[in-house]
């Protein structure tokens, strides 16, 4: 009897959910909106009317279901999320609760290392059995991935590079985290405007990005593109503190290979041009030339991939 999967990626605004073949196929795939009030309370019922009727429709039973993973906003452990502020929850057993719901087996993932197994099963990091995965936006999340598996750590935290300290943090930009001189607060897209209108703010040197009162990420790394001395600074201030980290991870796991998603990796290789320059200025010897520097492929289908492949390799059937 051929099995299926579901693999399930939840947002803050939307839910997408892909139904797969073991052998990573994706059959169909549909979003439903998130709906965050009271808590977040919905949300799982929501997951599981959608699910069921999906299933349903396509004429499988239960019994053709082998299992369901579902990556979610926040730190995971043993299927328990410790708080997703963006979904209005405290601490919720995902795994025991969706389980009763459907009657399913379910695995349950921060979404960023969910979303680093989809490039591990069936994007750029196919092939490997180890790498690093860093999500560039609003903020920077991350995955580890060593032997085909997630090191999530002993809190469910393990990947959170975002969060890594840089040179000199403690007089560093302020964090939401609480902290100061987090990565993210230079080198995510949110940090890349701010080194940029420090930039601007402190000196008189023309540059496109004058003309610009919306300032973005974009808008500096197509300006250093075309040359512009000021964006080029601040992409290379960009690359310089994620390749020192890229070094420091290098060090510790020796990775295959470093890949970088999310919405700024959509600039293209001048990200992994920028940053390898940076890590071999740091790294040490034994990982220069070895370890690879790659944007990824699956884009905002990387979460569902990899969500399914969670359910995959926890499940006991091939």
């Amino acid at each position: 009897m051929k099995k299926y999967l579901y693999g399930i990626d939840v947002g803050g605004t939307a839910i997408k959910l892909g139904l797969f073949t073991v052998d990573g196929e994706l059959i169909d795939q549909f979003d439903i909106r998130t709906r965050t009030e009271n808590g977040g309370e919905m949300i799982l019922t929501d997951i599981a009317e959608s699910l069921t009727n999906h299933y349903e429709t396509h004429g499988l039973k239960p019994g053709d279901i082998q299992g369901v993973g579902i990556g979610v906003p926040g730190p995971v452990h043993n299927g328990v999320v410790n708080r997703c502020v963006n979904l209005g929850w405290g601490i919720v057993n995902v795994k025991s609760e969706l389980e009763n719901l459907i009657h399913l087996p379910v695995f349950v993932g921060n979404d960023a290392n969910v979303a680093g197994l989809g490039e591990l099963w069936k994007g750029s990091g196919k092939g490997y059995s180890s790498m690093v995965l860093f999500t560039l936006g609003t903020g920077i999340g991350g995955a580890v991935i060593v032997d085909g598996k997630v090191i999530e750590g002993i809190s469910g935290a393990g990947g959170e590079i975002g969060h890594a300290p840089i040179p000199d943090a403690e007089n560093g930009y302020q964090c939401n985290c609480g902290k100061r001189g987090c990565l993210e607060t230079v080198a995510s897209a949110t940090g890349v405007v701010r080194v940029a209108k420090d930039y601007l703010s402190t000196s008189d040197e023309p540059s496109s990005l004058r003309q610009f009162h919306d300032l973005s990420a974009k808008k500096v790394f197509d300006a250093a593109k075309n040359g512009d001395a000021l964006a080029l600074r601040v992409v290379d201030q960009f690359g310089k503190n994620i390749g020192y980290i890229c070094a420091i991870l290098a060090s510790a796991l020796n990775p295959e290979a470093f890949v970088f998603g999310g919405g700024m990796a959509k600039a293209g290789p001048i990200i992994t041009e920028t940053i390898e320059k940076h890590f071999k200025q740091y790294a040490f010897f034994a990982v220069q030339g070895v370890t690879q520097f790659k944007l990824a492929s699956l884009g905002n289908d990387a979460g569902i991939y990899g969500a399914a492949y969670l359910a995959k390799t926890n499940t006991s059937h091939t």
